[in-house]
């Protein structure tokens, strides 16, 4: 861990006092989703170095440590290292915005940790919960994080094995994240389908390739892309997944959020 002096402890609510400042004046509606990301931020990093000191860790070992999305600049390569748990990765610099980003919450970092945990082993990812929990949001957030772009996609069961091969291609070559809405929307029929389409770019990601064969046709690959649904659970009309398509996705179980750390 970063040795911390007093002076940048002192600092720490200094400038997020300053901030809050800022954010009570007449401002543009950019600087002010600016300075309210901002402070969203600081307040998390305060908290997290609060529990840091309150449970007395002293070891870049501990998990409460290795569990934060972290970023080492490397001087020598000009990359900004990703690092959380045994996830490693390098910043993508995909262009963000000035957009305004959820409140970081503890469940945020443990979805965090799990989707990262899953990339890792080459797997996609599930959030699964009732509406407003933030599965979408929070998925969205870490690609932001990663710097890679993250395509939503609202699924029905209008979608057919075609257009999700389309989708799947697309994502591949641009090593972009898909974010399928809803998946448990499409035919039972087609999911089976495309748990084989799925399975066959996490192979080719496994395996290191640059180009793979898909649907009859050989594509590029960029092993950055990554495949994420979100699920509402227990709605009439919704498809339980098949068997070969839950094996291929790390499940991650979304709760309503704390809404007393949102409204502070």
């Amino acid at each position: 861990m970063p040795h911390r002096t007093e002076s940048s402890d002192r600092d720490a609510p200094r400038r997020l006092d300053a901030l809050i400042k800022q954010v009570q004046g007449d401002l543009s509606k950019e600087l002010r989703n600016k300075i309210i990301t901002l402070i969203t931020i600081d307040v998390h990093s305060r908290d997290i170095v609060g529990a840091l000191i309150t449970k007395r860790v002293e070891n870049a070992q501990d998990f409460l440590w290795s569990s934060q999305l972290r970023y080492y600049w490397a001087a020598d390569s000009r990359d900004a290292d990703i690092r959380i748990c045994d996830y490693r990765s390098v910043y993508s610099f995909e262009y963000v915005g000035n957009c305004g980003r959820l409140v970081i919450t503890p469940l945020t970092d443990r979805c965090y940790v799990t989707l990262t945990t899953a990339i890792r082993l080459f797997l996609g990812g599930a959030p699964a919960g009732p509406a407003g929990t933030g599965k979408t949001e929070t998925t969205k957030d870490l690609s932001r994080g990663l710097g890679l772009p993250c395509y939503v996609f609202n699924c029905s069961d209008q979608m057919n094995y075609q257009t999700m091969a389309d989708i799947f291609r697309g994502l591949s070559q641009a090593g972009a994240w898909g974010c399928f809405d809803e998946f448990n929307r499409i035919n039972i029929e087609v999911l089976s389908v495309v748990a084989q389409q799925i399975l066959c770019i996490l192979t080719a990601i496994t395996q290191n390739k640059t180009r793979f064969w898909f649907e009859g046709k050989e594509i590029k690959l960029d092993g950055t892309c990554g495949i994420f649904v979100t699920m509402n659970p227990g709605y009439a009309g919704r498809s339980e997944l098949p068997e070969n398509l839950k094996a291929l996705l790390r499940p991650m179980s979304m709760m309503v959020p704390d809404i007393s750390l949102i409204m502070e």
